[in-house]
């Protein structure tokens, strides 16, 4: 009993949302946790149709064995997104909103588009990177990723949301995951829908652009490369190809897995 007595009050007390101001607009941001280690989260291209704003309580659920040892932040892009805004923009405002809340180090994970961000931010702020994870990601774009790019772009064109995630499933998880996650697809058009495809618009443009392949050798950090051997959306080689180049790296790669391990594999 006191255990979840425990529990429930990370989740009423410690978990919030905060916003960055950023010139002409803001940051989305949660955060949880009271321990002296500062955890940067920096979600995939997903962000661009759902924002971290207002789901503190849903995002912390994964994080509670690290709540005694570390403060965990989550960040979002930023809310207005010009339309040339690139990798190393996300990049360096990222690092403006670590400044404006105080963090001078932490350990960044950066997911897919995130871990893009957070290769970035190592090799142009290493004074800020503690330790760094970048998981199921990439040093540049390449045909897979353009041809998922593509597909999207192809949806949103034609604002069929419901095509739009059934191609994100499909690609992201394992024939055993998507066994349950086919039950939903009636009803999947329903989720996640903005207003508009701007902002996913803008950070899918971005990872086409996106290579730092020959800097990479660059970071200095502790890097800790996660992978699932089955990805579709990046594919495997872009992982072996970071740990080639980092030098201070270690790579692990989730047997069976897709893009999202940190999903399927508990």
């Amino acid at each position: 009993m006191a255990k979840y007595s425990k529990v429930w009050y990370y989740m009423i007390y410690n978990a919030k949302s905060g916003q960055i101001i950023l010139d002409d607009t803001t940051m989305d941001y949660v955060s949880f946790g009271y321990g002296n280690k500062i955890l940067i989260v920096i979600p995939g291209l997903s962000d661009g149709l759902i924002t971290v704003k207002g789901k503190s309580l849903f995002l912390l659920k994964p994080y509670r064995k690290y709540l005694n040892d570390y403060k965990v932040y989550i960040f979002s892009r930023k809310n207005k997104m010009p339309n040339n805004y690139s990798i190393k923009d996300m990049a360096n405002d990222q690092i403006i909103a670590m400044k404006k809340l105080g963090i001078k180090k932490a350990n960044i994970l950066g997911v897919s588009q995130g871990g893009m961000i957070a290769q970035t931010m190592a090799i142009n702020n290493p004074d800020f990177i503690n330790k760094l994870i970048i998981a199921v990601s990439a040093p540049k774009t390449n045909d897979l990723i353009i041809k998922n790019i593509n597909e999207w772009l192809n949806f949103v064109k034609i604002n069929d949301h419901k095509k739009l995630m059934i191609s994100f499933a499909e690609n992201y998880y394992t024939e055993n995951f998507l066994k349950k996650y086919r039950l939903i697809y009636p009803i999947i058009g329903m989720i996640g829908k903005p207003k508009n495809y701007n902002r996913f618009i803008i950070n899918a443009k971005a990872i086409e652009e996106f290579d730092i392949y020959d800097e990479i050798d660059k970071i200095k950090s502790p890097t800790y490369i996660l992978a699932g051997e089955n990805d579709k959306i990046v594919g495997i080689q872009a992982s072996y190809d970071m740990y080639d180049k980092i030098k201070n790296s270690k790579l692990y790669i989730y047997n069976n897995m897709g893009h999202a391990p940190n999903e399927e594999d508990k």
